[in-house]
């Protein structure tokens, strides 16, 4: 086909969604108060974290800026889906499409590099314990997360900067909830093997991050193990059960997203592993940290009475 008769594409639609009159309204209820959980969570414990004096230590600290990187990276893309679910045209613009995957993979960066940042913590916290407070300095713990921010929205520029110049041509029907790389280079009029090598680049960064992180994890259990009283085995382990577990739930989730290269599922499958990794598995952070951390659940505690009291003063003086 010539250059010349092809039309470029500057708006695309979602096909993943149920019709409105198909139940769309269904999914957008559970959805709507998944997203309330989730932004709400993540700010009771980002501000349980600033406002309680016993948690200013690095291990809360990384974990208040992970909360809070959460509560924006859901933000990419849940109210778009939830204006989907009650809307009659699924569309999305070529700008807003870039600037979702920006926003949205930045984010997921910065919180893969945090949860590295976190592991290498743990890591000096419990095998190195007598060095440890002048290793993580509140200097170092301020410029690792600086560097994870701008190395999470730096890494990701140029990708989207290069696919922002590829011509887009027809169909324009992402399949897919929210725009991701390789359902939109699918819609690039481009040769097909770009995606291929989009897919080993993203594949490899997946593995590397998640090998340091494993190591990391694998060598404090075997520390953990070797303390001799058992009471000491079970206030160690109990410092990064939780760690572990979001490490799981993340990667685990963007593991069944991007490493699947020439694997293709169902509609309904595509669909299922997208929530899970960025709707489900942000979910659960909020109660991972909460419920497993008798520390972090008196300062939500203190935090919702100091609240409560200062509405009834409130009330009183009215």
């Amino acid at each position: 086909m010539e250059n010349g008769n092809l039309s470029t594409v500057t708006v695309f639609v979602f096909t993943g969604f149920p019709q409105l009159k198909n139940g769309g309204l269904l999914y957008f209820f559970p959805l709507l108060f998944i997203y309330i959980f989730i932004v709400t969570g993540n700010l009771m414990i980002f501000f349980a974290v600033r406002l309680d004096t016993r948690l200013h230590n690095p291990m809360y600290n990384f974990i208040s800026i992970f909360s809070f990187l959460e509560m924006w990276y859901t933000t990419a893309t849940i109210p778009k889906m939830l204006f989907n679910l009650i809307s009659e045209q699924k569309t999305i613009s070529l700008i807003g499409c870039l600037l979702q995957m920006y926003f949205f993979h930045s984010l997921g960066n910065t919180e893969g590099t945090l949860l590295t940042v976190m592991a290498i913590d743990r890591y000096v916290a419990i095998c190195n314990p007598l060095r440890y407070p002048n290793i993580m300095t509140p200097r170092l713990c301020a410029q690792l997360t600086a560097g994870s921010c701008v190395f999470g929205f730096l890494i990701l520029l140029p990708e989207i900067v290069w696919i922002s110049t590829l011509p887009f041509c027809g169909p324009n029907q992402i399949t897919q909830i929210f725009c991701d790389f390789t359902p939109l280079l699918k819609l690039a009029c481009t040769d097909a093997s770009v995606i291929l090598v989009q897919d080993v680049i993203h594949a490899l960064a997946i593995l590397i991050t998640s090998l340091i992180i494993s190591l990391s994890y694998i060598r404090i259990i075997v520390v953990i193990l070797s303390i001799s009283s058992t009471e000491g085995r079970k206030k160690a382990f109990s410092t990064c059960a939780a760690h572990i577990a979001v490490f799981l739930l993340f990667f685990g989730s963007v593991a069944l997203m991007y490493l699947r290269f020439s694997a293709t599922y169902t509609p309904f499958w595509d669909n299922t592993i997208a929530l899970t990794f960025s709707v489900f598995a942000p979910l659960f952070n909020p109660i991972i940290y909460s419920l497993r951390n008798k520390d972090m659940k008196d300062a939500i505690n203190k935090l919702i009475c100091s609240q409560k009291v200062s509405n009834e003063s409130h009330r009183s003086v009215d």
